[in-house]
């Protein structure tokens, strides 16, 4: 297989280009290399399929950090797996492509794509970081199953509107010019019903409610959308379906901070720990494991376990763990806890404060 190119190549801009100028760029490929424009043109479409995917990560600031970040697989982990073929770029870019072309340049575009929905999943932190499959509910409209999405009543069908011979546009002269308008019979679709399904009233489609498993890649964070291809809702009459989004919603973890694939925690050392070094346990997203604390470590004194954090979406590896340590200081003390210290201050040639009563201190040696 050969290896992908990099995006910013593909579109001929700099890492840093604005979303104008990447916008530009991939309207600018996407004109030369149609394949209206080229029939039978097979380098042609592949450098279409380039140029649409490229465009599909860098025009969308998630997956532009990630590809950033992490080439090609970061954005592919965050659920974007490209585009299947022709048809299903045109259904995604298709309102940019009927900007470009107008609404009637390559047939394609006179079938407008099914909405997009979106669905919020909440995930425990160990979901996010670990993986899961999740089942959601949603009420979305369906193909009529009494006439097949068709909108025809049952032992009927669509006719080529008469008004414009199935083009979906009428033409009209001025002067010297034609110009192309949408049809107002058929509104573009080329084709009419003339007797509607009744369960569906000729919309083709029908609310219902369904369940879908949506499979939660691991390193996800909170705040990312996944777009699940084609899940949203079908188009009228036959046109090619929406996408669902996914937006994450991760509860947050108390032993955790979160900075990218990386994780921080912390773990509260007493004086004689730091001073004399212990072996003391912490929690990991894998479960509680034991670290050895070096005498003298200091307060703020960070351990690093290497490999101990969150996986890397759509990369191998995982980050690291970091782990803190503070030094606690007892609030209250024993008579013979105070007396050792104040030992140790002697040794240390310190002075101490005793308490004298409720307002009075007195310094000791």
């Amino acid at each position: 297989m050969a290896e992908k190119r990099d995006y910013y190549e593909v579109l001929g801009v700099e890492r840093g280009a604005s979303d104008a100028e990447i916008k530009k760029a991939y309207k600018a490929k996407a004109w030369e290399f149609h394949p209206d424009r080229n029939p039978d043109d097979k380098s042609a479409e592949e450098a279409f399929k380039d140029a649409s995917e490229a465009y599909g990560v860098l025009s969308d600031p998630q997956k532009r950090q990630l590809y950033d970040q992490y080439g090609h697989e970061g954005p592919r982990g965050a659920g974007f797996q490209g585009f299947t073929g022709v048809e299903d770029i045109f259904s995604h870019f298709g309102d940019l492509f009927g900007d470009m072309f107008g609404r009637g340049f390559g047939g394609g575009f006179r079938t407008p794509r099914g909405s997009d929905l979106r669905v919020a999943v909440e995930l425990t932190f160990q979901e996010a970081v670990k993986g899961a499959q999740k089942e959601i509910r949603l009420r979305r409209r369906v193909r009529c199953d009494a006439c097949g999405g068709s909108g025809a009543k049952p032992g009927t069908a669509e006719e080529t509107c008469s008004t414009c011979g199935g083009r979906g546009q009428v033409i009209h002269s001025q002067g010297f010019f034609m110009i192309g308008t949408t049809c107002p019979s058929c509104r573009g679709q080329g084709r009419v019903i003339r007797h509607k399904c009744a369960d569906c009233r000729g919309e083709g489609l029908v609310l219902k409610e369904e369940k879908l498993q949506v499979n939660i890649p691991a390193g996800v964070d909170d705040g990312q959308t996944l777009r699940l291809s084609g899940k949203g809702e079908p188009a009228h009459r036959g046109g090619p379906a929406g996408n669902l989004y996914v937006e994450l919603q991760v509860q947050p973890d108390p032993r955790f901070k979160r900075d990218g694939a990386d994780l921080l925690t912390e773990v509260e050392l007493s004086y004689p720990m730091a001073a004399l070094g212990a072996a003391v346990k912490v929690p990991t997203i894998d479960g509680e494991t034991e670290i050895e604390v070096e005498a003298g470590t200091q307060p703020g004194t960070v351990i690093v376990l290497r490999g101990q954090g969150v996986p890397r979406v759509g990369r191998h590896g995982r980050g690291d763990l970091l782990v803190r340590c503070n030094v606690a200081v007892p609030k209250s003390l024993s008579d013979r806890q105070k007396e050792l210290l104040r030992e140790l201050a002697d040794i240390d040639g310190r002075e101490v404060s005793e308490e004298r009563g409720f307002f009075g201190r007195r310094k000791r040696r």
